[in-house]
């Protein structure tokens, strides 16, 4: 905990007393939740439950700072992940969270492990359960905001600081580094990170010298740079006889050293120091002045727990600027298991406890009061706490009013075309209305706007920048399709081929209506194959309940030529498995305007009914059917899937498919017609939404509602039950397998499972077996009459005939 603090430094800001209670209360409640959770709360199933105690105590003097001192309403935070139970806690304190979510945890029901804006009811603005996502998302957030205010939207509101809470191990991550490219290259502002610098990672003691690197990298990226090293006691002990030999001591010795040392207490430095510091008389007087228990106070009195010192620091940051606060610290810091390098996922004993829990003047049985062991009257303590910025203000989560969609959403005609064109032509459309859901859509991709079709939008509606740049191309007068003019009223922004940072982009302009009141729909594309590598980010944004639409093309093998690199398998099963994502896979461009039109919708809904939407779309221009788009039509299409061919009553097969391939499926329906008279085609629009409903519908049944009842159940209800089902996909072939157990049906599951091939569609869908042919030969190989098999006859097919 923060050293003691004298009576003239606590007349000078009376601040500092209150803050040292505040974090000495911190500390307690956090390192007695992690506690109770272990030791005392009946563990059933056996299983670890642990906390980071260590973690959080590093951390406990510059969250107390920053909460309580530092904050103001309109700052944003992402704590880092292991110091969850020190910001519970200070919510606590302050009246926003319960002692019984408390109690629980990391149990069902309680706070979270780590802080979660969707799960936790305090005030948590970007979750960081994911190490480094949380960090990169303050980032990101901060070009949001400026986005907005560049619009002239939401200039009422004070403009906020983007705050994250970084561990140093968390710097491994690479996510971080590319976050701070595009940071540089958008012209980053009002951003801090706090480097919690206690040169400890969950196995080891970090490098050593690490602290240079980092100042390197971030003064490179035009960062201010503010290294809080010293406390105030190393700051008067300097300023002493022998001050300055201490210091270099300080400086030169290694961590693993230093960490050790730490653990061992005064004794063990008393000892060190006389050692190294022989021949220096200053020096050694400086040491002998002070007990043990000083000397250890002293030399634990890094900059990152001196609440003198990170109050001048915060305050006298330059805040339009992007700034990293390095700020030493110990891991464990207060508590008995101190600097020891096998800390992070330790506990404290029952024993220990106690000892801590009498050292902080808690009594027994009154551990969870949070007002317990004061040294300052509670009621001056309490009025600091409502009189703190931050806590001041009333709720700190925004909202925003709907925006219309068009009801005369466009509908592109062509009489061939393919859906991700289709999905430029849409977007173009939209760009020449002058509508509120026009002006706050912002579309984004790595580095493939003109491949991904969004080029037409963009000429529209330009590029953002904060400085207007105009296309060189354009002023010089040579040709070109495209016109990459910037503004700051440009709805269009630019990233490096970095997927990860797409998913924080569309993460953080998803929840600008929550952080900063004010609406946009975001618009991602991306390479369908290339999901994968910006999954944990997609992931994370879901996980906050971001909205957006990503628009992921070509789908499957169908950029033939391409070869396996540029060819999707596994992705409409991610777009299934994903929480919080609602995914499409269109064949035919009105059904994409369909899904599109409720898509905008969709993003805007409020909890549960609404979400991110993910459009699977191909690069392959398919003949359009010429039809009527009605009520009945369109709402099976958002359900997710409608007859193409109806069956007829005796029906003995149906084909489903999805996508690119359903030109092969209508081939081959034809080719079986004359033998199958009753044979359907059903076209798939959401395999997800189809499976959630029928899962939906499941579990209403098991609850006790016996009319529940889904689309998908509705769809293939009247089936014979000799009908088989073949089922086509450009993509993994478990993405509709499961067709068939809606009702019962033999299913004969068509897809792509190995890496894609490099040649036409016609050679790769004909590889694979969804060629016309294919499909045809799958539904032959769907007997009515189960093959009997003897024993002893036969042979077992396994995964290695997979590669034959």
């Amino acid at each position: 905990m923060s050293p003691a603090i004298s009576a003239d430094t606590a007349t000078a800001d009376p601040r500092l007393s209150y803050l040292a209670e505040l974090e000495r209360r911190a500390l307690w409640l956090s390192t007695w939740m992690i506690h109770n959770a272990n030791h005392i709360r009946p563990n059933h199933d056996g299983m670890k439950v642990g906390g980071h105690q260590a973690s959080s105590a590093s951390l406990a003097t510059i969250l107390t700072a920053l909460y309580y001192a530092a904050l103001r309403p309109e700052d944003r935070v992402a704590v880092k992940p292991h110091a969850g139970p020190v910001f519970h806690a200070l919510q606590y304190i302050a009246g926003r969270q319960t002692q019984e979510k408390l109690e629980n945890f990391r149990g069902f029901g309680g706070v979270q492990s780590y802080p979660s804006r969707t799960k936790d009811t305090d005030d948590v603005d970007f979750s960081t359960g994911s190490v480094g996502l949380g960090v990169a998302q303050t980032l990101f957030g901060s070009l949001v905001q400026d986005y907005v205010r560049a619009h002239g939207w939401g200039l009422d509101r004070p403009e906020g600081r983007m705050v994250a809470l970084v561990g140093d191990a968390e710097m491994d991550e690479g996510n971080i580094f590319e976050a701070l490219m595009e940071g540089w290259k958008h012209g980053l502002r009002r951003t801090w990170w706090i480097i919690d610098y206690n040169r400890q990672s969950l196995d080891a003691v970090i490098r050593e010298g690490l602290y240079t690197r980092f100042e390197e990298i971030f003064r490179s990226f035009g960062w201010d740079v503010v290294v809080l090293k010293y406390g105030s006691l190393m700051d008067a002990a300097f300023a002493e006889p022998g001050g300055e030999r201490l210091r270099d001591w300080i400086d030169t010795a290694p961590n693993q050293l230093y960490a050790a040392l730490t653990f061992q207490g005064g004794a063990a430095w008393r000892k060190r120091l006389n050692q190294d510091l022989a021949g220096h008389e200053d020096a050694l007087a400086l040491v002998a002045r002070r007990n043990d228990e000083q000397l250890a106070a002293l030399m634990g009195n890094l900059g990152g727990h001196d609440m003198v010192n990170l109050l001048k620091a915060f305050e006298a940051a330059d805040n339009d600027r992007p700034t990293v606060f390095i700020a030493y610290t110990v891991k464990g810091y207060g508590l008995p298991l101190a600097g020891h390098k096998d800390n992070h996922s330790g506990l404290l004993t029952p024993a220990q406890t106690e000892l801590f829990r009498e050292k902080v003047g808690v009594r027994a049985g009154r551990e969870w009061e949070p007002f317990e062991g004061l040294q300052v009257p509670e009621q001056e303590l309490r009025r600091f706490i409502e009189g703190s910025p931050f806590f001041s203000a009333g709720p700190r989560r925004y909202s925003a009013p709907k925006l219309p969609v068009p009801e005369d959403f466009p509908c592109p005609r062509q009489a061939s075309l393919s859906t991700q064109a289709g999905f430029g032509i849409i977007l173009n459309e939209l760009a020449k209305a002058d509508t509120p859901l026009a002006s706050r859509i912002v579309t984004t991709s790595p580095d493939v706007t003109v491949s991904t079709n969004l080029g037409g939008w963009v000429n529209r509606r330009g590029l953002f920048a904060k400085e207007e740049l105009r296309d060189l191309f354009k002023s010089e007068r040579i040709p070109s399709t495209f016109n990459w003019d910037f503004s700051t009223k440009g709805q269009h922004l630019e990233l490096g081929i970095a997927e990860m940072n797409l998913f924080l982009l569309l993460s953080a302009l998803g929840l600008s209506d929550r952080l900063f009141g004010e609406r946009l729909i975001p618009i991602g594309t991306l390479y369908d194959p290339f999901i994968c590598r910006g999954l944990d980010a997609l992931n994370y944004a879901c996980y906050q309940d971001a909205r957006f639409i990503i628009a992921a093309t070509p789908s499957g093998v169908t950029l033939a030529p391409e070869g396996g690199a540029h060819q999707s398998i596994n992705t409409p099963l991610i777009g299934m498995a994903q929480d919080g994502l609602t995914t499409f896979e269109p064949a035919f461009v009105d059904e994409l305007s369909i899904i599109m039109a409720h898509a905008f919708d969709f993003v805007q809904r409020e909890g549960k009914d609404g979400g991110s939407v993910y459009l699977r779309l191909s690069t392959r221009s398919l003949t359009q059917p010429q039809r009527t788009m009605n009520t009945a039509l369109a709402q099976n299409i958002i359900e997710g899937a409608y007859w193409l061919r109806e069956p007829g009553p005796n029906a003995d097969l149906v084909v489903a498919v999805t996508g690119a391939p359903t030109p092969e499926a209508i081939e081959a329906v034809g080719l079986m017609a004359e033998d199958r008279r009753d044979i359907g085609l059903l076209a798939v629009t959401s395999y997800d939404r189809l499976h959630a409903g029928w899962s939906a519908a499941q579990r209403a049944r098991e609850a006790g509602d016996r009319d529940a009842w889904s689309h998908v159940e509705d769809i293939l209800d009247g089936l014979p039950a000799h009908c088989g089902l073949v089922t086509v996909v450009d993509g993994h072939p478990a993405t509709l397998g499961w067709l068939g157990s809606v009702h019962g049906h033999r299913t004969r599951a068509l897809g792509i499972e190995r890496f894609g091939q490099t040649g036409t569609v016609a050679d790769l869908y004909r590889h694979y077996g969804l060629d016309a042919e294919g499909i045809a030969a799958a539904a032959n190989g769907l007997s009515p009459e189960r093959p009997i098999r003897l024993r002893g006859y036969g042979h077992r097919i396994g995964r290695s005939a997979m590669h034959a």
